[in-house]
């Protein structure tokens, strides 16, 4: 995107001016050459007679910047296995998750579209939630699937899908994370689910329906759980259960599936794209025995060291079955590190779980979508490179579209932009200068080149000034920040630039109203977006809680 988001008055189309320092003549001109670069729908990339990429997206659950040892030199927890994807490929230090927190950062990973456009407005879905993908919406696995890839999706799902019910119907919490419907257990755990991974574009899924504290507790192959639910047990919140499931074994367990499918089709003349959601360091924060006490800072820093072993052994399979040299890995974290990691625990231990970052999870600020973002491609990406290229997790659809030469109809990935140029060192300017970013209570952020537009006052999540606890009413209602003098958002400037904060207003209003944020006609969304949110007064007499787990 660029910092002038002006509409073409000479017609409908919708088309953006995204020249990357401002427009050169007035803000409704066309600048042709860059707009139609940036949307494969609207310039295809001719595919070259070459062997496509495997391609594998690992998105880890809850874990900081600060806590990749190769982004943060003060890191108390050792990341060895993500260190080398760093050392050997390329850092992009200002990597964004659409979201503070995980079931809106899915869904834009996968679609290329800002979760915000459809009816999921503010939190996170729950284990018998609704699908949130809707038919038929292009997915980073359908178009790869399209292109010959065999496509598999291990981990954590989280994006809703029909669970069938004893009674007839499909479930649907309604938000309720604990179930509702007589507690999950109407759902009929022998049936087939519909509207899940295998039916936007996935081959084959191996894993669970949602966060790991979550209910419903069972392993779920394709569309149906290996094993029924017949016990209750309760991994922070109580619910349906298989017998044989304990939280301690998934992440020994999907790591176990995603290095089966690496072998198992490393011979094949077709590439593949493993999506690879871990269902850590997310809560229930429990490492297996051989890691407890690794870390020697608290359990969340053995269990961040056992995500690092999970990323380990894909390394291993890929050397092992010597695929190394032409798989993109890209290794990234759905939001910021979350309290229930007990930050004044790790702060203690001079760790800084989201580096120089101020917030966390659920927030608006960087610490909660400021997130690791590491890319190796041998074949194809320099060792030890780094960028300060602007991108977001929400590019991978763009990005895979323009490696494999498919071009995306102008209903798709509306809001993805590729990052490949960069990957390969050819970027000439900035693929894009803005991104939009959501907490947890739906609160809009807008970043233009080095600016960051917060759409509120306070975190919009878990930290302080916090919605609901903290009084705000005399606070500005808007925050501006340069992150470039100023990456921890420490000095508010709005009210030294009303034209900017005015501007980067209009900017957002122009992407919501458009429905899309790259070139192309004007879509709609799937609701209505309220894009200033009221303010939450504190409430009274309720004492301080501490955040729920989730998402």
């Amino acid at each position: 995107m660029s910092s002038t988001f002006a509409k073409n008055q000479a017609g409908d189309r919708g088309w953006f001016c995204r020249h990357p320092r401002g427009c050169p003549t007035n803000d409704a001109c066309l600048w042709i050459a860059v707009c139609m670069s940036a949307l494969v729908s609207a310039c295809p990339v001719q595919a070259e007679s070459r062997e496509l990429p495997n391609l594998i997206f690992i998105l880890a659950d809850d874990q900081g910047f600060g806590d990749v040892s190769a982004l943060n030199p003060d890191s108390k927890i050792d990341t060895p296995n993500i260190d080398r994807l760093a050392k050997e490929g390329m850092i992009f230090s200002d990597g964004h998750s659409s979201s503070s927190v995980c079931t809106p950062t899915r869904y834009s990973v996968l679609t290329g579209r800002y979760h915000w456009r459809t009816h999921l407005q503010q939190g996170v879905l729950g284990g018998f939630s609704k699908p949130l993908i809707s038919p038929g919406r292009l997915t980073v696995a359908s178009l790869l699937k399209q292109h010959g890839y065999s496509t598999a999706c291990i981990g954590k799902w989280h994006l809703g899908w029909d669970w069938p019910l004893k009674s007839g119907g499909t479930a649907n919490d309604f938000g309720d994370f604990s179930g509702g419907f007589k507690g999950g257990w109407d759902v009929d755990y022998t049936a087939e689910i519909q509207n899940g991974p295998c039916d936007v574009g996935f081959d084959s899924f191996f894993g669970i329906s949602a966060s790991l504290d979550m209910p419903p507790y069972v392993y779920v192959r394709d569309r149906t759980p290996i094993e029924p639910a017949t016990v209750e047990k309760a991994f922070h919140r109580p619910g349906p259960a298989a017998a044989g499931f304990e939280a301690v074994d998934v992440l020994p367990r999907i790591t176990s599936e995603a290095v089966r499918f690496i072998t198992d089709n490393s011979k094949s003349d077709r590439p593949f794209f493993v999506f690879f959601p871990l269902n850590a360091p997310h809560t229930p924060i429990v490492p297996t025995p051989q890691w407890k006490g690794k870390s020697g800072v608290n359990a969340y820093g053995d269990f961040t060291m056992q995500v690092d072993w999970t990323v380990g052994e894909i390394l291993r399979a890929l050397d092992d079955n010597r695929i190394a040299e032409n798989t993109l890995v890209i290794f990234t974290t759905d939001n910021g590190c979350s309290p229930a990691a007990n930050i004044a625990e790790l702060e203690a231990a001079g760790h800084d779980q989201n580096y120089i970052y101020r917030g966390h999870k659920a927030d608006i600020y960087e610490g909660g979508h400021r997130v690791p973002f590491i890319a190796r491609w041998p074949k194809q990406v320099q060792a030890g490179s780094r960028t300060d290229q602007l991108v977001g997790q929400i590019d991978l659809l763009a990005t895979a579209a323009e490696i494999v030469g498919a071009k995306v109809d102008e209903h798709g990935g509306e809001d993805s932009v590729s990052f490949r140029a960069v990957l390969l060192g050819e970027a000439k300017q900035p693929i894009r200068s803005s991104i939009v970013s959501q907490s947890i209570g739906g609160q809009f952020a807008i970043r233009d080149g080095d600016w960051k537009l917060c759409l509120c006052p306070g975190s919009g999540g878990w930290s302080a000034p916090r919605p609901g606890q903290a009084d705000m009413s005399g606070l500005p209602a808007v925050q501006l920040f340069n992150l470039a003098i100023d990456p921890g958002e420490t000095n508010n400037l709005e009210a030294k630039h009303p034209d900017r904060v005015a501007k980067m207003t209009q900017m957002l209003r122009a992407i919501i109203d458009q429905g899309r944020s790259t070139p192309g006609p004007r879509l709609e969304n799937d609701a209505e977006i309220v894009m200033i949110k009221p303010i939450v007064k504190p409430r009274k007499k309720k004492a301080v809680r501490k955040p729920a787990a989730g998402g």
